[in-house]
């Protein structure tokens, strides 16, 4: 038998499919299918930093994030039907319900509020936290670098605050997404998970107004993390989590080749059903066993930049007709 067991962020995992936060993670009954479905761990739904503001009831200094009362009140309504309190008794009744890790995630913008809360997610049982990071640079006023320091601002704000490790879910839209994971890894970050899918847009021609764009992510989607993965593994200091892409064996198979620790699924999920998990694990398991793999560390990385005597099959930005064969 194939033993898919592994570490991520210094948590003891059965195997490394980490169901990532969605609305398949938001109530104790999610969880507890994902679990016995056979997940190694799950990420639970976002709590909003906006929320946790909302709650202190001190919104006037908050309210520069977004410029009128009008946004920051939806914002405070938002469709994440729990609030603070409700998302610290969801993390207790989770620990108590299943047996796998169970990974609190904020989505955050600044350092200023999630610190505190932070505590309490620790305090009420999480085994980890996952800080999903994203400030969109759409403002011309603010360079780059100031958009870069605030992802290290509340990176380092993290030093000392809580005992559980933690991951950082980031985007790809960085500079140099390399000296970035570097920052977040010196920064004391258990792991980083690579890559946040955002929330996209799309306009209906008829009535005139912007919709939401491709829910789910695509098989297609799996090139980006997949390289990042694999030019980042073994070069920092930390676990790498792909995200984004993975519906079936072949693409869990891959990232794990390329170094991840450990993968997170999700489209997949809402497509075929939480028993999907099952079939993506015997899938890998029964690869490794037609390849000699008695363990996920036996191929771990292999693929990795780290390890080739080709590193510009990882690099080359161009195309290159010998290896697409597209003019």
């Amino acid at each position: 038998m194939a033993d898919l067991s592994t570490e991520y962020m210094g948590l003891s995992l059965r195997n490394p499919l980490i169901v990532a936060s969605s609305s398949l993670t938001k109530s104790v009954d999610g969880v507890t299918k994902c679990a016995d479905a056979g997940a190694g761990a799950v990420v639970l739904k976002s709590l909003f930093e906006e929320q946790i503001a909302a709650q202190a009831e001190d919104t006037k200094e908050h309210l520069w994030l977004y410029g009128h009362t009008e946004a920051f009140e939806y914002v405070s309504k938002m469709a994440m039907p729990l609030g603070p309190r409700d998302y610290l008794k969801l993390i207790e009744e989770a620990k108590n319900a299943v047996s796998i890790p169970i990974i609190a995630s904020l989505n955050c913008i600044t350092p200023r509020w999630w610190t505190d809360y932070a505590k309490q997610v620790e305090a009420v049982g999480a085994d980890g936290l996952e800080l999903n990071i994203s400030v969109m640079p759409s403002d011309p006023a603010r360079t780059g670098m100031e958009i870069e320091k605030i992802y290290v601002d509340i990176v380092n704000s993290l030093e000392g605050v809580i005992g559980i490790p933690i991951a950082v879910k980031i985007g790809p839209y960085f500079t140099s997404v390399g000296r970035m994971a570097a920052e977040f890894s010196a920064g004391g970050v258990a792991a980083l998970v690579l890559f946040n899918r955002f929330y996209q847009i799309d306009i209906d021609i008829d009535k005139m107004e912007i919709t939401p764009g491709i829910r789910f992510s695509s098989p297609d989607e799996i090139s980006l993390p997949l390289r990042w993965i694999a030019l980042l593994a073994g070069n920092v200091d930390c676990d790498l989590a792909a995200s984004t892409g993975v519906h079936d064996g072949a693409g869990f198979v891959k990232q794990l080749l390329a170094g991840a620790a450990a993968v997170q699924v999700c489209s997949a999920l809402y497509e075929h059903g939480v028993e999907h998990i099952g079939k993506i694990l015997e899938d890998t398991a029964t690869w490794m066993q037609r390849h000699g793999f008695e363990k996920v560390g036996d191929f771990r990385g292999k693929l990795s930049r780290q390890v080739t005597e080709r590193p510009e099959l990882y690099e080359r930005l161009q195309y290159i007709k010998l290896f697409t064969g597209i003019e």
